[in-house]
């Protein structure tokens, strides 16, 4: 009876340790690619008095940039944001964010998922090219964009198919785990709209944050200047309150998605951060 008991707990462990290798390798490979044209940026911009009701930016401008992206999580491929559209006056991409792909060798259908910051054409010009993914958009901003008569500044022309209900959408009314494995998390961040969100993404390399417009540049962000066009003062706050604290405890850097300085933290297009 004892030899065939160590014989059992010796065949145990022995599949205990044949399963460990097996086990590490059901980690996601997870990747982040900043796509290299998202729209085309204007001369800079005076920001004191616009993009801060404390005025506390003297004459400092601003070159503000558009920047979307992409991420790989094994097999599935998110888009986040999907900026101007291609026949924007003045701010229009040169190269289309399908064409960008197809430069990683990725067709529109293969992207599961593409997720909203918020509701402004800047954030959603391109959304209309990928009807077969599903979009991950905050509540409120869901309701402006389906609303009778949509809001001035709310961009809801591209999003008919998912309006019709041809397409597939997942309103958030709180956070979302996409991948269900804690590596790329929807943040509800409101108040530079009603229901913003931002975008928390865990690499084997460290965390990255993707901020959509809850911030538009370093010195607002460390000032928390609030735009005279928010949405709520408050609400937007505690936002950058949140994504401070959430950067702090996940060691995550922080990307101003308007700020060149902080888009060009993450690897030049076509190369992702890993």
């Amino acid at each position: 009876m004892y030899r065939n008991l160590c014989l059992l707990l010796t065949g145990l462990c022995a599949n205990v340790f044949m399963c460990l290798p097996a086990l590490a390798q059901t980690k996601p490979e997870i990747s982040l690619t900043r796509f290299a044209d998202c729209g085309t940026p204007q001369a800079p911009t005076e920001v004191n008095q616009r993009f801060s009701d404390i005025y506390a930016y003297g004459g400092l401008k601003i070159q503000f940039t558009f920047s979307c992206y992409l991420i790989k999580h094994d097999n599935d491929y998110m888009l986040w944001d999907t900026g101007h559209s291609m026949a924007a006056p003045n701010v229009a991409p040169k190269e289309s964010i399908v064409d960008q792909l197809a430069r990683l060798g990725v067709k529109p259908e293969q992207v599961k998922y593409v997720g909203i910051s918020h509701y402004h054409a800047d954030h959603t010009g391109q959304v209309a090219s990928f009807p077969k993914s599903t979009l991950l958009i905050g509540a409120r901003e869901w309701d402006a964009i389906t609303a009778p008569k949509p809001a001035t500044g709310v961009n809801h022309a591209p999003f008919e198919g998912w309006k019709k209900g041809e397409n597939k959408v997942e309103p958030l009314e709180l956070d979302k785990d996409v991948f269900e494995d804690g590596s790329v998390i929807v943040l509800r961040t409101p108040g530079h709209t009603p229901g913003h969100q931002a975008l928390l993404v865990k690499l084997q390399s460290g965390a990255y944050i993707l901020s959509g417009d809850a911030v538009h540049f370093q010195e607002n962000y460390n000032a928390f200047g609030v735009p005279a066009f928010n949405y709520d003062r408050s609400q937007t706050v505690a936002s950058m309150e949140r994504i401070k604290q959430l950067a702090a405890a996940q060691k995550a850097q922080l990307i101003i998605q308007h700020d060149a300085r902080d888009v060009a933290k993450l690897p030049a297009f076509p190369a992702g951060a890993k």
